[in-house]
């Protein structure tokens, strides 16, 4: 009798180091594939630009299974109810999904297993999105870890899985048919596309490049937005399109082969560390999203946001490097990390609006905001988080951006009205002699915006909000 194994898949959208998949190929004589768009109330829903991702995702993983001979089946419901549905119909005798990490997601998950169970399904559960699993690292005490470093000192010496390979097709392949057909693209959404190529070769492409051509200059580069020095893998590993174990095992056979970038790879490693240092937060607290992780931040006299907020997220604050930031956010769906640290520093510090709302913002406009990483780094800029920066860290925009945008590149790119404006007062244009800005075609106030907070004022009712708490 022919048995049949369903793979749901989630957060991992690849085929190579895709446990379960592979468990599914292994024990079902036949294999169906399932994507839910999940409409579970406890469940974060989505973002816009995430969703457009989503979408071609879901359609270059459908023709990758359809090279194994594997349809995808795409639903939209309750989690459980549709997994139910799948199970029932093509009568499946197993369900493999690889494990996610949220409250509220590992709640969903484990009603559907105690439920299928008793229905007399086989359901296992599989290691995959993460380097090391939350509840596999701890400290000596056995408890989590809530600094980085010594995370981080641990965790490169585990004995991190090898991945596993991709599947070899045991049926004929089927002609892959369009998935998804609900989604219509927003038109906003259709700059986006020229900035990215999306799916599981793209993203091992994409890492080549990276390790090839550009890890010489990370430690670096990495800080200077003008520059092409970082991997933009970040939506690649959002949707796993590469899992985290794949780029680990990856770059340190790169780092063996090429012993004179070793630190540069190590320096590349770490930062792949702070993304599991963020899924461990996750895992064992509260949801971070919405949750202080420092119980005292939950005291925070926060302003009422006003049309400050509107203003930050429209990259029109009169700061340069920060509009230049929320500018490049809104063309392309991506921001450089130093960028994001200062947008975040000033709305939640200088503006001291609510640290939230700027992470819905960016929850709704990166292609990258996975539920571990964007509250887990906003948290750590407010003060509010883990191992986070101190209260008295308040990123300066403009020595910021001289610092690592001397140039005015980076702003000129993506503030062409300020593009004939000499370097020394780009990145302040409000401190431009009237000559400078005249011969620049800039009046502050009109063609570009005064500034819309003093930065030292603001540092200091920052400073004695944060002493408050």
């Amino acid at each position: 009798m022919t048995s049949t194994a369903l793979v749901w898949f989630r957060n991992d959208l690849r085929l190579t180091d895709n446990p379960a998949l592979k468990a599914a190929m292994d024990q079902g004589d036949r294999v169906v594939a399932l994507y839910i768009h999940e409409t579970d109330p406890s469940l974060r829903p989505i973002g816009g630009a995430a969703r457009w991702w989503l979408h071609h995702s879901l359609n270059a993983l459908a023709e990758d299974l359809a090279g194994l001979g594997i349809e995808l089946l795409i639903a939209e419901g309750k989690a459980g109810d549709e997994v139910r549905k799948a199970a029932k119909s093509h009568e499946a005798a197993s369900l493999h999904w690889n494990r996610r990490y949220a409250p509220a997601e590992r709640e969903v998950d484990g009603a559907i297993k105690t439920a299928l169970g008793k229905d007399g399904l086989e359901v296992h559960s599989h290691a995959a999105n993460v380097l090391v699993e939350p509840f596999d690292i701890s400290t000596k005490d056995d408890r989590p870890y809530a600094v980085y470093s010594p995370f981080w000192k641990v965790l490169r010496g585990m004995d991190i899985p090898r991945p596993s390979p991709r599947p070899r097709r045991r049926t004929d392949p089927i002609k892959a048919g369009r998935v998804d057909k609900g989604y219509e693209a927003p038109k906003w959404s259709r700059k986006l596309g020229q900035h990215w190529e999306i799916g599981e070769t793209a993203a091992r492409a994409k890492l080549r490049t990276f390790l090839e051509d550009l890890v010489k200059d990370y430690p670096e580069g990495r800080d200077r937005p003008a520059e092409d020095a970082t991997s933009r893998l970040s939506p690649h590993l959002r949707f796993g399109e590469i899992g985290p174990r794949e780029v680990w095992h990856t770059a340190q056979a790169f780092a063996e082969e090429h012993g004179y970038l070793r630190s540069q790879i190590d320096k590349f490693l770490s930062e792949l560390g702070w993304r599991e240092f963020n899924y461990n937060q996750l895992y064992h607290r509260e949801d971070i999203a919405k949750v202080s992780m420092q119980p005292k931040y939950e005291n925070m006299k926060w302003r009422s946001p006003g049309s400050a907020l509107a203003r930050w997220q429209s990259g029109m604050t009169g700061l340069p490097m920060v509009d230049a930031g929320m500018r490049e956010l809104w063309e392309t769906g991506y921001m450089h990390n130093r960028v994001r640290m200062l947008t975040a520093s000033l709305l939640s510090k200088n503006l001291l609006i609510d640290w939230r709302l700027g992470e819905e913002w960016f929850w709704d406009c990166l292609l990258d905001a996975d539920g571990a990483n964007n509250p887990g780094n906003w948290q750590w800029v407010a003060g509010s988080g883990l191992d986070a920066s101190p209260y008295f860290r308040i990123f300066n925009p403009v020595t910021q951006g001289e610092r690592f945008d001397p140039a005015g590149t980076y702003v000129r790119r993506w503030l062409p009205e300020l593009a004939k404006l000499d370097d020394k007062h780009v990145h302040a244009p409000w401190k431009a002699p009237k000559e400078a800005l005249k011969a620049a075609g800039i009046s502050i106030g009109e063609t570009y915006p005064a500034p819309i907070v003093d930065l030292k004022v603001s540092r200091e009712r920052a400073l004695d909000a944060a002493k408050g708490l």
